[in-house]
């Protein structure tokens, strides 16, 4: 295998939910996070929590914890093109050109993926036709989630026992 990042293969199907997995239970920890911190906003401001807020508020409440959640990957992604999950997994998102993607690269894809799941996984499933094995919210946002070479096993010393 060659170790340019543009002839490296798309990351399976497979993978990629795994890695999702991995990564839900961080979201699950910034939203607990966010929640929070909106429990003790609310508090600080004198906000009946028992009452159900208004629409508006609501929708900057839902605004708010999209961001957050969004700006982890993002964060992950411009950084060294990995979370948590997907270093597990050993994949990376890189840009078409085989570097980091860019900022707006990777909040198009923040933007795009949640879309590609919530419409019954269809963009995801993309990636079982395509012919590079990318999925919708990789080729809208110019990115590519490959799959990295196994590391080269260590060498083991042998124990040697004096007698």
């Amino acid at each position: 295998m060659t170790d340019s990042p543009k002839r490296l293969p798309s990351a399976n199907l497979a993978r990629r939910l795994m890695a999702m997995l991995y990564d839900s239970f961080l979201l699950l920890g910034i939203s607990f996070a966010y929640g929070v911190l909106l429990l003790l906003l609310r508090r600080l401001f004198g906000d009946d929590t028992l009452q159900a807020p208004h629409s508006s508020l609501q929708l900057l409440i839902m605004t708010g914890w999209w961001f957050c959640c969004a700006l982890f990957f993002v964060w992950c992604w411009r950084r060294s093109g990995q979370t948590l999950g997907m270093k597990s997994w050993r994949i990376r998102l890189i840009g078409t050109d085989g570097g980091i993607p860019s900022w707006q690269a990777c909040w198009i894809r923040a933007a795009l993926a949640p879309l590609s799941f919530a419409a019954l996984g269809t963009g995801y499933l993309w990636c079982l036709v395509d012919h590079n094995g990318d999925c919708l919210h990789d080729k809208w946002s110019h990115t590519r989630t490959v799959l990295l070479p196994k590391p080269p096993k260590a060498k083991s010393k042998k124990n040697l026992v004096a007698n």
